[in-house]
């Protein structure tokens, strides 16, 4: 897969890849980080802050327009409607005991966890569905991913 990746944005800048690898919900910056800087050459703190922009871009983006964007397609497609619905709900389950437990902060805790299916994009997820307010959505979602990007960099240096 990271081959793949790799390939894809070969014709890239270097920052610009590791900022759009970043984006995708599947890899987030738990890959960027390391192919910025075992594969395009980054400093590892170049690496995070492209990594952690991308992340962070991407998070701001579902916090501020899934709603709109996913009813929309859920009108025009039903079959979004149903994915949605999934989303939606595999998302509470995910995070309800962490929201019931810790509040807001559990958006912090999502978005600091490095783990496939439970890192950034379910943070915002959860800030959304869970109707977190921007004002403290927001910064909980970018210190998480900064607390998470930190992670990235250390197992990438260190193992």
């Amino acid at each position: 897969m990271h081959e793949m990746i790799v390939n894809f944005f070969s014709g890239f800048p270097r920052e610009l890849a590791t900022f759009l690898i970043a984006f995708i919900p599947v890899t987030e910056l738990r890959v960027s980080i390391p192919l910025a800087i075992k594969v395009y050459g980054l400093t590892p703190l170049a690496a995070w802050f492209y990594s952690v922009a991308g992340t962070y871009f991407v998070m701001v983006m579902i916090v501020l327009l899934l709603d709109p964007i996913s009813k929309f397609l859920s009108k025009i497609i039903p079959l979004f409607g149903r994915f949605f619905e999934w989303l939606f709900e595999h998302t509470r389950k995910k995070a309800d005991k962490k929201m019931e437990k810790y509040g807001s902060w559990a958006i912090l805790i999502l978005a600091a966890t490095p783990i496939p299916l439970l890192g950034g994009m379910t943070g915002a997820l959860a800030a959304f569905i869970f109707g977190v307010p921007l004002k403290k959505s927001l910064p909980l979602l970018l210190f998480g991913t900064m607390i998470s990007g930190a992670i990235v960099v250390a197992i990438t240096l260190y193992f």
